[in-house]
């Protein structure tokens, strides 16, 4: 997006008149530094081949590239390389649940038996559906278990599904549960997941290079992931895959879909309801608010409480939750975000609705959390600072 000429002439007489300060460079250039000096020691820091970072500054969208998408081939990353976005994907799995809500098609606050009529009687049939869209219906593992390969068998695994902790009482990061209540919003839409998202939802909101399933075409486009010690992977799809971790998509794209989550975009306005009641707060847990997928932190927030709240004993281990009653409505003075990842990528969103201000990192290797949560910190926080 451009700059009308006026403004930028503007800009540059007020910055040659005007006494230095600590006020961000939200010019192009200023703000291609500002996440050049972020991310180039990122990744040589971490051994990253390939980045693309999307950044919205005063709502509008810039994006930059870096690196390759393949060591073997040494073809640089464009504006069309598609990352896999890993478990960002549940947020955009979180909006179909929400806009179904909206639709009437079900209510979070229905069981899951009411949709999946095999698990009625059962404890997990008792779940409610916002428990699976906020990690909170008692304890799952964080994979579908290896020996699950059909839908039927992960019905059985529900069936004797024993919670280790009250329904709503405890946090556990799990894919099963977003998973699930993907494949419910689903059903209760008459649909297919997969073809759902992309021929409705991806649609609806102009992404027009996000997939779950890359097609033949498209993929030269497709970035080849690398283990963090080093060898080649992509994902391999599985069961509850495209629900939990398997959208591949651009930064561009990521861009435009931050954009519409801080209301920045002409849509729907049903779709846009539901982009936004993702962001209603349900839970707290540690040191964040557990948003329909989505985490959130009362902003302006420190570096410190992100990072304990993205870090590995947040995934791995269950956190005590209290339920918010009644749920936090969505509001402009947050930070929220989302990681993901898959084990060849790595990638990150937040966003400041209130500021109007955003990053999306995409990267062709799994790296740390707190390394990319840091690097999203640096960038943002310089890019805050109204300019005098």
């Amino acid at each position: 997006m451009k700059f009308k000429a006026l403004s930028l002439t503007a800009t540059v007489i007020f910055a040659l008149a005007a006494p230095m300060s600590h006020a961000a460079d939200t010019t192009q250039d200023g703000i291609k530094r500002t996440v050049d000096a972020a991310i180039r020691p990122l990744m040589a820091k971490d051994g990253i081949h390939g980045m693309a970072v999307g950044i919205v500054v005063g709502g509008k969208p810039y994006v930059y590239d870096y690196g390759v998408a393949s060591t073997e081939t040494g073809k640089p990353v464009t504006r069309d390389t598609l990352f896999e976005l890993g478990s960002i994907s549940k947020t955009f799995t979180a909006t179909l649940a929400s806009y179904a809500q909206v639709s009437g098609d079900l209510s979070l606050s229905d069981t899951t038996g009411k949709y999946l009529p095999v698990l009625q009687g059962s404890q997990f049939g008792n779940v409610k559906l916002v428990n699976l869209g906020t990690h909170t219906p008692g304890g799952l593992p964080l994979q579908v278990p290896d020996d699950i390969h059909n839908d039927d068998e992960l019905m059985q695994f529900f069936k004797a599904w024993k919670p280790s902790c009250a329904p709503g009482t405890c946090r556990t990061y799990a894919n099963p549960g977003i998973g699930t209540l993907g494949l419910i919003t689903a059903k209760s839409m008459g649909q297919d997941f997969t073809p759902l998202m992309e021929q409705c939802v991806f649609p609806a909101l102009g992404l027009k290079n996000s997939f779950i399933d890359v097609p033949k075409s498209r993929m030269p486009d497709y970035a080849q992931g690398y283990k963090k010690d080093g060898p080649p992977i992509r994902m391999a799809p599985g069961v509850l895959s495209a629900e939990a971790y398997g959208v591949k998509s651009t930064a561009a794209d990521m861009t435009r879909f931050m954009q519409a989550n801080m209301n920045l975009l002409q849509l729907d306005a049903k779709l846009q309801r539901a982009i936004t009641e993702t962001h209603t707060g349900y839970f707290k847990a540690g040191v964040l608010t557990q948003d329909l997928i989505w985490e959130q932190y009362a902003y302006p927030v420190a570096l410190k409480t992100l990072l304990a709240g993205n870090s590995s004993t947040m995934v791995l281990k269950a956190t005590p939750a209290v339920e918010i009653k009644p749920p936090l409505a969505p509001r402009q003075d947050v930070w929220i975000n989302k990681t993901g990842s898959t084990n060849g990528f790595g990638a990150y969103v937040a966003f400041v609705p209130e500021k109007q201000l955003g990053i999306v990192m995409l990267a062709n290797k799994n790296f740390p959390n707190e390394d990319r949560v840091a690097a999203a910190y640096k960038v943002l926080t310089a890019l805050a600072e109204p300019s005098h």
